[in-house]
This record gives C-alpha cells, structure tokens and sequence, in this order.
C-alpha cells in the first residue's frame, strides 16, 4: 500500500540532536573517549527538596487522577516568583502552566494566527520558533541577527519591509544560540514598536538566571506597557533542572493566556500531579542553588571559551544561557563537516550553526555540560589533533 502522508512532513527533516547522537554512538563503538557538548540538557541534579515533594506526592493515590488545572499552591508560587524575581504582580488569570517552553510554543500560535498570518522569527533561533507557528499555517519570515547590530533585530530596517499580514514576533533574550543578551532599551524600543504595528510578541524567557559577568536577567513583563501586546514563556527546565517534568508558565496579556488556555482545553487534562507539587517547591526555595548553578556554568565558559582562544580560536564570552557560539577557525564556512571532522578526530561533539537557521551557517554551538576539569580535557584533545592549523 502507497501511504501518503501530510506534506507538512516535509519540511521537517530528522532532528539533527538524532544524527548528532547516532554519530556519537558510532565513535563511540570504536573506542573514542566523547565530550558530548552538543545536547543543552543541565547535567546537575535537582534540588533534594524538590525531589522530595515530588516522591511524597506520587505516594498518594488520589494524585493519578487528572489535574485538569494548575493547583492554588502552584498558581501563588508563580506569582510570588515573578514578585520577587522581577518585580512583576500577576493576576491569577495572566498565567497558566504548560508542558515545557517547547510544548507551549509549538502549539500557541494554534490560538493566535490563523493560516497565512506572519510570525516573525529569529535566525539565528531556536528550531520551535519557525516550526511552532508553521504548525498553524502561519508563515514564518526571519528577522537577521547579525554580530555588527550585537544580534539584536532592526526595528527601523524591519518595518520598510514589514508584511501587512505580521500577527505574531518571537524574541528570546539571552538568546539560545548565539548566547547574547539585550539591553534595558531594546525592550523600551521594542514593546511601544508592537503596540503601534499590532504585533503580539512572544518571548521565550528560559535562561534569565544563567547570565554572566554581573549580569541580571529580567521579564519582558517589567516594562511599561508589556502586557499590552506581550506574553512570556518562563520554564523550570534551565534554572531548576527540571527537565524532564515539562513545566513551563505562560505569563502575561490576559486575554492571549484566555485563549491558548481555551485551546490546551481541548488537548490537555493538566500536568501531573506530583509534577505540580514538585514545581511548587522549586518555586519557593532559596534561590542560592541557582545562584551556585551559575557560577558553575560561568567557570565552564571561561574554561571553555578561554581554552580555545590559547589555541588561537577567537571565541568571544557567552553573555549568558548554558552555551557558547563561536564562528569556525580561519575560513571554514562548512559547519556540519567541520562537527564531523572535529568529532572524528578529538571526540569533541557539538552543533552546527545552520541547525539554528541560514545566518548560523560557519559558525558552531557547545553546550556548557561538562564540569571544568572534563572541558578542559576536551580542549587539549582538539590541541593535540591539529584541526586549528
């Protein structure tokens, strides 16, 4: 029998974390020691106390039942965190919980674009930013990120050339990959530029407690006016090593968190119970694990980031997430044989830049996952090998 399947299927190509991986194990096989620096999944534990709430919770009978809602408790942890961490007052129906970032941007343009609406996307950005709203037949249009503008987009460049049908734009800030953060002012810019073109923007908050050098991550929702236009995607996964749970909040203009509740509705029973419970707890304990979490992660990137400069591979600092961009030694521009190359001769495994869109191309992206002493290891592995020369 010929099955024909959706031709949406065709845009999506196997996920290059899958060949990645299938390349890693084959080097593997043969005996070669990996520094798998490509997948961007915290290799810390969870705090005790979470882990705790989450076991005395699952031990409960009337847990396996369906959630159908965020439980008060979680709902108060949310507020009070975004209270405290940003200065910013939620109203219990501007937020609601979803399963992960990823999760909520692959479905939420479902609630706000109809077929053949824009999303401006970045490029580069992170992969679920243009499949998300193609999902919904919406047609994703990428706005350049380029070193010489400090990876931030060209309002005044963009709006000569803005498409009439532009509903939606996705921002991220510290931005995953390219591992830069935006000033006070490009907010200040950016939400009053909204306002007057119609456009809500969604912004993909992650990694505001992994930033470096002093730095302190903020809400898009801190600004005058934000929730006019913009909603906000604030995941456990980064700062509370929450991964695997899948929780993440959406935060912001009520009546978009109205309508994409509206929709998961029909989708979704609401997140485990003793997922909730678990959530509750990270929410409100001592933000000093966080704090000691990225400390680390800052002695990863001076590791890192300091190793390969002494071998004369000009990577600048990552200004915060849990990776490090660097465009390719000399030339090169091939970023995917580069990766292979770099794997097959010092076992040194990260990812290809145009994974992240057009604008990645040359350029390459390692996750901060190893301790010190290993990335270390992994610098004087790719010293040894002779690929710099």
């Amino acid at each position: 029998m010929d099955l024909q399947f959706a031709d949406r299927m065709k845009e999506y190509e196997e996920g290059i974390f899958q060949l990645l991986n299938e390349k890693k194990n084959e080097a593997a096989r043969q005996g070669k020691k990996i520094y798998n620096l490509s997948v961007g999944t915290p290799d810390f534990p969870p705090a005790r106390h979470v882990m705790n709430a989450v076991a005395e919770a699952a031990a409960k009978p009337e847990n396996y039942k369906y959630a159908l809602a965020d439980i008060p408790e979680l709902v108060e942890a949310v507020q009070n965190r975004y209270r405290t961490r940003y200065g910013v007052v939620l109203e219990k129906d501007e937020l609601m919980s979803v399963y992960g970032s990823q999760e909520g941007i692959s479905h939420i343009c479902l609630s706000l674009c109809n077929p053949g609406d824009v999303v401006l996307a970045p490029n580069p950005g992170y992969p679920i930013f243009g499949i998300g709203p193609s999902l919904a037949g919406a047609r994703v249009v990428p706005y350049d990120l380029t070193e010489e503008n400090h990876y931030l987009p060209d309002l005044e460049a963009m709006e000569k050339n803005l498409p009439a049908q532009t509903k939606c734009m996705i921002v991220s800030y510290p931005l995953n990959p390219v591992c830069r953060t935006a000033p006070d002012a490009f907010y200040e810019k950016l939400i009053p530029w909204a306002i007057r073109h119609q456009i809500m923007i969604i912004h993909d908050n992650a990694y505001s407690d992994i930033l470096y050098d002093g730095r302190v991550g903020r809400s898009i929702l801190s600004f005058p006016r934000a929730r006019e236009i913009a909603v906000e995607f604030y995941s456990l996964s980064k700062s509370y090593n929450y991964t695997g749970a899948r929780v993440s909040f959406l935060a912001g203009n009520r009546e978009m968190v109205a309508t994409f509740r509206r929709l998961r509705s029909q989708i979704d029973y609401g997140t485990f119970l003793p997922v909730q419970y678990g959530a509750v707890a990270a929410l409100n304990g001592s933000d000093q694990m966080i704090k000691d979490q990225c400390a680390e992660y800052q002695r990863r990137r001076d590791a890192l980031c300091g190793g390969l400069r002494g071998l004369g591979w000009q990577i600048e600092d990552s200004e915060g997430t849990m990776f490090a961009w660097a465009k390719l030694p000399g030339n090169d521009s091939d970023d995917v044989g580069f990766v292979m190359r770099l794997l097959e001769k010092t076992g040194v495994l990260c990812t290809p830049g145009s994974s992240f869109g057009t604008l990645g191309r040359g350029h390459v992206r390692f996750a901060l996952t190893l301790p010190v002493k290993t990335i270390e290891e992994a610098v004087a592995a790719i010293a040894r090998s002779g690929i710099l020369k």
